[in-house]
């Protein structure tokens, strides 16, 4: 297992973290960002939109560190709307959609196992901080 995979798992299967919980924790430790116990529990039913199937908890997990990272970078909020939707705008052409319901595996029954996007939360852990580190913390982007 990668340390991606790794992580994934254990907040996955050992703290019963939801999707966009797992992306603030993972992103958090790889850019070194603290995030508050507040803003994890804000999250809590950003995954789907609390089962609805909406918007995905990676992108909306994503979404929120992006807002945390480019802040404590001193971006403005001009500045961080545009790296938002850059970022959707990218995980859509890398994902195919930002909606749980077209991107979860077998889509939802009562029978799902739980975690059931384990592996696509490992690609778009890794995905999220490629872009990130080319577009908030290279000193390009800076």
């Amino acid at each position: 297992m990668t340390s991606t995979t790794q992580r994934v798992h254990d907040l996955y299967w050992n703290r019963n973290f939801n999707c966009a919980r797992t992306m603030l924790a993972c992103l958090g430790e790889r850019f070194d960002i603290f995030i508050e116990p507040q803003t994890l529990q804000a999250a809590t039913g950003m995954h789907g939109a609390g089962r609805f199937r909406a918007q995905c908890g990676l992108v909306e997990g994503a979404l929120m560190f992006i807002g945390i990272a480019a802040a404590a970078a001193g971006k403005s909020d001009k500045d961080i709307e545009k790296l938002c939707f850059r970022f959707a705008e990218a995980f859509t052409t890398r994902f195919g959609s930002l909606l749980c319901r077209d991107l979860r595996p077998g889509g939802f029954r009562p029978s799902d196992p739980p975690h059931a996007c384990e592996s696509l939360t490992v690609d778009a852990v890794d995905f999220a901080e490629g872009f990130l580190q080319n577009a908030l913390f290279s000193s390009a982007a800076n």
